[in-house]
């Protein structure tokens, strides 16, 4: 009878998922996969939010040349073209391969090492502690944004730039590379490295929610049979985690957007832009672009986290080959 009781008991443990099993690096590789197959659709969004994000800035009475998300696509659309809604593609892809990598790479590491930590008497695998689920994304998130803000810097740039209608200050750049040198050659090594403050607040910000609120929707949803594992829980589990990630993150992206755009000459910081544009703006002004947000980061966060699920099994399927299980 114990026996019977044992098995059924081993029976009941979880099994783990392929983002639980895969190595630290196989990790690194799917969520910079994933990312970059989400930025493809997703990045003319991106640049209509923030060249919505820039119209109107330091003034309160500004025109607003950009209304809303679909009109500006149309706009850009009939003065640059196909090419440019897809401006600073290049420079996304790396940028995300850094960012999302590290982010979608190291959550699940760093969550089980603070899940031995705190709960040593438990599977770190299937705990669910909302504070060490936030720690994990703010920090793997802030990882990554460090190690990828020169890309982010010069994205920002080439994508507000417009021969036709010009919104905040204007930068050309020919190329991703192009951008970095220039910086480099005019501002030095700390130029590749301005506004990663913005970057730091922007990126925890986002980080610290959306890994944590897709976890909990799907354990959620699982636990109550709900849904069943699937493409369905985790399209629904990514939608939730996108609206989340939009409401938080917004103002802190309207601060990184501004502060990158410029060359130190309108903003000492991420806080001084933060003060100034509430004071001339209103706080409005932080949620400028929001729909574009809302346009990008939900299918984005669906796209990406759903496609994580997939790369991480492809991902593990290779090392078990390759290296045996």
């Amino acid at each position: 009878m114990s026996k019977e009781v044992k098995a059924s008991e081993v029976a009941k443990v979880p099994e783990k998922s392929a983002a639980q099993k895969v190595s630290k690096t196989g990790s690194f590789i799917a969520g910079g996969l994933a990312a970059c197959i989400a930025v493809t659709v997703t990045n003319p969004i991106e640049l209509v939010k923030i060249r919505m994000q820039l119209q109107g800035e330091m003034s309160a009475n500004a025109q607003r040349i950009y209304k809303n998300p679909v009109q500006a696509i149309g706009v850009i659309f009939k003065n640059e073209g196909i090419r440019g809604l897809q401006k600073g593609l290049s420079c996304a892809y790396i940028y995300q391969i850094c960012l999302n990598g590290s982010r979608l790479g190291f959550y699940e590491p760093m969550r089980s090492v603070l899940n031995k930590t705190f709960f040593p008497d438990k599977d770190p695998h299937t705990v669910q502690n909302v504070a060490v689920n936030v720690v994990s994304g703010a920090t793997s998130g802030i990882i990554g944004a460090i190690i990828g803000s020169p890309l982010f810097l010069v994205k920002t740039r080439m994508q507000s730039y417009s021969q036709s209608i010009q919104i905040g200050q204007q930068t050309h750049y020919t190329s991703a590379w192009n951008g970095l040198s220039t910086i480099f050659r005019k501002e030095g090594f700390k130029g590749l490295f301005r506004g990663v403050d913005a970057a730091i607040l922007r990126t925890g910000a986002g980080s610290s929610v959306q890994l944590p609120i897709y976890n909990t929707a799907k354990h959620f949803l699982l636990k109550h049979d709900l849904m069943k594992e699937g493409a369905g829980l985790h399209l629904v589990s990514s939608t939730i985690s996108g609206l989340g990630v939009g409401v938080v993150m917004n103002p802190w992206d309207v601060i990184l957007t501004r502060v990158y755009n410029q060359k130190g000459n309108l903003y000492k910081g991420p806080i001084d832009c933060f003060i100034k544009t509430v004071r001339i703006e209103g706080v409005s002004a932080l949620y400028k672009g929001f729909e574009a947000q809302i346009f990008r980061i939900a299918p984005h966060t669906i796209l990406c986290l759903t496609f994580m699920e997939q790369t991480m099994k492809l991902v593990y399927a290779a090392e078990t080959k390759i290296f045996g299980a």
